[in-house]
């Protein structure tokens, strides 16, 4: 049996690069936080841009590497174009933004690697529209979580640009991608995913967590925002409920996995996630507010974060 470090990335659009800097600062006061570590297996679990994320440190580079790649294409990536707009009727008809863009940086970062040739072990999330099962009985959509580990249901050989593309594709604002939807829809935390993960009695003895005392795991966020919905006795319909569902579907399955990792890890569990000042919130795709995320993360105390860090022995 192993024992478990787990880092599992928020998704959050372009507040990937709050995330991305929080890592940088960890690392800076804890230089073992992404070394290599021959007595413990590394996961490093994420969902849509922490998908990236962690696909990115899987593949050797650093959190500044992968800052690097939202500062300089985040524009390019969430760029919507006056023709599309016009063609999409405003997004009323089509996403809002094309994602070969998005194509482009990932092929260019990843090349043509796959999941098995990553240093690390990985669990990213997303969701699966058709399984296309040929038995009706079984044809339905379902949650998919990517993952290299060996055994019968390993995705070892799946393109690491591929999964970035398929946990990445947030409805409304990416098309789909080979019938893939982003991950945030069922976990846009995956830590609980990657405490199962581990813990799955196919993988290997020596690639499996004996019980939840051989895991210790850190979930960082993208920037929490302290939203509400006035009112006690709402009578909306769908014109009223589309726009803030997503976001209450993303939010809530953030918070349910930090509740559920928390109760099940005790000691062993530390979030680390940023509230933006009442009446801020920044959207995933609001590429002009890149120096604010840089900035709330510098700022962020990340002194019990060090402490846990040394205390665990990460």
């Amino acid at each position: 049996m192993a024992k478990f470090r787990v880092l599992a990335l928020d998704g959050g659009g372009i507040r990937g690069v709050l995330t991305a800097v929080l890592l940088d600062r960890l690392q800076q006061g804890y230089p073992k936080l992404l070394a290599d570590r021959p007595d413990m297996i590394t996961l490093y679990a994420g969902t849509s841009t922490g998908g990236i994320l962690a696909l990115g440190l899987a593949d050797g580079l650093t959190p500044a590497q992968v800052r690097d790649l939202y500062v300089v294409n985040g524009k390019s990536i969430f760029d919507s174009s006056w023709a599309r707009d016009v063609t999409d009727v405003g997004g009323l008809a089509g996403s809002k933004y094309d994602n070969q863009e998005l194509k482009k940086v990932l092929a260019e970062t990843f090349g043509a690697r796959k999941l098995g040739d990553l240093r690390r072990r990985v669990l990213i999330a997303s969701f699966r529209l058709d399984n296309e099962a040929s038995d009706p009985k079984e044809h339905s959509w379902s949650p998919k979580f990517f993952h290299n580990f060996p055994g019968p249901d390993s995705d070892a050989d799946a393109l690491i640009a591929d999964v970035a593309m398929e946990t990445s594709a947030a409805p409304t604002y990416f098309p789909t991608y080979n019938g893939y939807i982003d991950g945030g829809v069922i976990a846009n935390n995956p830590g609980m995913a990657a405490l199962a993960q581990a813990l799955d009695g196919r993988n290997k003895p020596e690639e499996r967590a004996a019980s939840l005392e051989d895991l210790m795991l850190l979930s960082i966020g993208t920037g929490a925002a302290l939203q509400y919905i006035t009112g006690r006795n709402l009578d909306w319909g769908d014109a009223q409920w589309i726009k803030p569902l997503i976001s209450i579907m993303m939010d809530g399955s953030v918070g349910v996995a930090d509740f559920q990792c928390r109760q099940l890890l005790g000691a062993r569990y530390q979030r680390v996630e940023p509230v933006f000042p009442p009446g801020t919130a920044i959207a995933m795709d609001d590429v002009g507010r890149v120096v604010d995320l840089i900035n709330c993360a510098q700022a962020f105390d990340l002194t019990s974060a060090l402490e846990w860090l040394n205390l665990r022995g990460w």
